[in-house]
């Protein structure tokens, strides 16, 4: 709905603006000088966990994952929260105050926010980033030949369903609950890393994986890039449960909506499991970094990851052709 809508709209066109909306990018781009831009990014939503402390600190480590998307460095943020009028302020607080300890983790400042009643709880940040203009990532640039990697496991969505409904088990919520409280910020230092010294980034293309699941965020990839992209469901990791939960049925209604969105766009080998394909469009909160990586830095990259503490698997690689966009075996 928001693309039709956003297709008839007028266009501000500003040559400052080097990313706009146009390929569904993480972050918007904008350019102040030679040698800085800003990255700019906002994002909120209710909570998915019941620890109100753990909640903060999610939704700062999501927002702040758009601006590791796009290599910049986390500057300063606002708060903006949605909080019921006979709200209890001691879960305000709580709130607040995983969202300022992830903050702070970050090295970003947060400036002030804005708070509205709402009866129904959100929470979330716009945040600044800073990046130079000619060194940033985008989801667009993908070549064939190119590795995929993805930095974290799949399943929160599962998982978070699960829970809402009292069938999670604890292991399985504490693992979620780590990863997505894991800031994107080693991932990108690592891909960094691997740039020093080379006159062309191996690092073609970075997205993080949100709302879209892996396979949404793929297809923006690929029609953003060149060739198409081929998954290899096994090669995924899966946080502890996620599949249990995929296959009693604990399924987000985004991960329903990503399904019908995308039929047409991806097709699946006949042996991918019917858990597997829910896991690939499940929703996912503060996921990690899918990368295109040129296939000769492949090795580089997997041990900066792992160096710091970072299980980044090999998902696929791009291929020749344009129909599907996204294939899974």
């Amino acid at each position: 709905m928001l693309d039709l809508v956003l297709r008839r709209l007028p266009r501000l066109d500003d040559p400052r603006l080097l990313v706009g909306y146009d390929t569904s990018d993480d972050a918007g781009v904008y350019q102040l000088s030679d040698d800085l831009a800003l990255v700019e990014t906002v994002d909120f939503f209710t909570p998915i966990v019941d620890d109100p402390r753990a909640f903060g600190q999610i939704a700062a480590a999501n927002s702040l994952s758009d601006i590791y998307a796009m290599g910049g460095r986390p500057a300063v943020a606002l708060a903006i929260i949605g909080f019921p009028a006979q709200g209890d302020p001691e879960l305000m607080e709580q709130i607040l105050r995983g969202g300022i300890e992830k903050m702070q983790e970050a090295g970003c400042v947060i400036a002030g926010g804005h708070s509205i009643r709402d009866e129904e709880l959100k929470f979330g940040y716009a945040v600044t980033g800073l990046v130079h203009p000619r060194r940033f990532w985008r989801n667009a640039g993908a070549r064939v030949g190119d590795a995929l990697l993805l930095t974290k496991p799949l399943g929160t969505g599962v998982i978070a369903t699960a829970l809402k409904s009292g069938k999670a088990a604890p292991e399985s919520v504490d693992g979620a609950v780590r990863s997505m409280a894991r800031l994107n910020r080693d991932a990108a230092e690592a891909l960094r890393e691997v740039e020093v010294g080379q006159n062309n980034s191996p690092v073609h293309a970075v997205t993080d994986v949100t709302g879209f699941g892996l396979l949404g965020h793929a297809r923006e990839m690929a029609i953003a890039g060149e060739g198409s992209f081929e998954i290899e469901f096994r090669a995924a990791e899966y946080l502890p449960g996620a599949v249990q939960a995929a296959q009693k049925g604990f399924l987000a209604g985004g991960l329903i909506a990503n399904r019908e969105f995308l039929e047409g766009c991806v097709e699946f080998a006949d042996p991918v499991p019917e858990e597997y394909r829910r896991l690939l469009f499940d929703p996912q909160t503060s996921g990690g970094l899918l990368v295109a990586i040129a296939e000769s830095s492949l090795s580089a990259a997997m041990r900066a990851l792992e160096g710091r503490g970072i299980r980044a698997q090999r998902v696929g690689q791009v291929v020749g052709g344009r129909s599907p966009l996204v294939r899974v075996r």
